[in-house]
Formats: structure tokens, C-alpha cells, sequence
């Protein structure tokens, strides 16, 4: 079978967003370069997690290779544009790889669709070495599944991570008393003894 791989080496545009109201959104990855517009699907714990690992490749980068880390960025410079219409999602997201690519200084990414039994969210995060840079794909089990690939910039990346921390953080409020989601009706709270709250 053949697999596709969607590489923007850079992007004009990598955001991470929604479709839907709290509690009821989509996420996704969305890259845009050369006419392209390519929308993957993935849950919100992924995307948590990617700007996490991302903050940590970032830090990493800059202890072993004294790559600049980038001040995060000025509020006039967030992007807060929606997603790129239509949103038509290529596949679901089921691994999610980083690198840093020493010789250009770049971070990549790679977004792998969900093989057919994949149950668990997988995501690597390791910085390789310098003596790294021929890697063999035929060793990786998931050679026919489709992927995104992306290249960013320090910066980019930074601009990634902070956009992508405020999408999973708008979503619904936590109930103050037990933490769990707040629905707009309220919800039943195991603090109040089911009383409706």
C-alpha cells in the first residue's frame, strides 16, 4: 500500500486548532505552503503534549548545540486567525515524532496516521546526535501510513507552542470544587453529592 507524506519544509503557516464548541471540539493540525492546505485530526491530550515535548526539544537544543532560545512571542504577534477553510481532515493522527535537525537548525515534526489497531499515543521527543543524520525509514514499522511532516524555525516553533497551549486552554472552565469540565448547563458534582452545580 502506498502512504503519502505531506512535507512542508517550511510551512507558510503551522497552527494548531479547533472546529466546534467546548465540549465538543476537534482538533487539529493545519499546515499551509506552495497552495497546499493539509488539516490532520488528533486529540486534545496530543497537542498538550506536543507543545510540551516541543518546549522541552527547544531547551535541549539549546543546552547540547547552543541553539538561541527564542523569547516567546509579543501579543501582537499571536496568531489568532481560525483555521483555513474548508477543514478536511486528511487522517487522524495516531504517533507524533520530533527531531532537531542540527545542520539547519530546525525542528521537525512529523505526524503519523493511526494504523488500524493503534490504540496508545505515542510521542518521542529526543534531540539526535550529530552522527545521526542517516537514518534508514525502511526500520520504521509504519512505512505505509500516511504523514505530515513539517520543518519550523525556532521561532516558529515558539509561536507553535504558545498558540497551542491557548487552543487547549479554551475550552470549558474547570468546576472550581472537583475539577472536572464545566458544560454551559452545569454539571453533576461529585463534591456536592451529585447536586446538580
Amino acid at each position: 500500500m502506498t502512504h503519502q507524506v505531506h512535507a512542508f519544509e517550511p510551512p507558510e503557516r503551522f497552527v494548531a486548532g479547533t472546529v466546534g464548541e467546548p465540549g465538543d471540539r476537534t482538533f487539529f493540525l493545519q499546515a499551509r505552503g506552495g497552495g497546499r492546505v493539509i488539516s490532520v485530526a488528533l486529540e486534545k491530550v496530543q497537542v498538550s503534549l506536543l507543545a510540551e515535548k516541543l518546549e522541552e526539544l527547544l531547551i535541549e537544543a539549546n543546552k547540547r548545540f547552543g541553539v538561541d532560545l527564542p523569547d516567546a512571542p509579543m501579543l501582537s504577534g499571536h496568531d489568532n486567525e481560525p483555521l483555513d477553510t474548508p477543514v478536511d481532515e486528511e487522517f487522524r493522527v495516531g504517533t507524533l515524532g520530533l527531531a532537531f535537525d542540527v545542520d539547519s537548525g530546525t525542528v521537525v515534526i512529523e505526524a503519523i496516521e493511526a494504523g488500524e489497531a493503534e490504540v496508545e499515543i505515542e510521542l518521542g521527543g529526543d534531540v539526535p546526535d550529530d552522527d545521526d543524520d542517516d537514518e534508514d525509514d525502511d526500520d520504521e514499522p509504519d512505512d505505509d501510513l500516511d504523514r505530515l511532516r513539517v520543518r519550523l524555525s525556532p521561532e516558529a516553533t515558539r509561536a507553535f507552542i504558545d498558540r497551542a497551549r491557548r487552543v487547549v486552554a479554551a475550552g470549558r472552565p474547570p468546576c472550581p470544587l472537583c475539577g472536572q469540565p464545566l458544560d454551559p448547563a452545569g454539571h453533576l458534582c461529585p463534591r456536592h453529592n451529585g447536586y446538580h452545580r
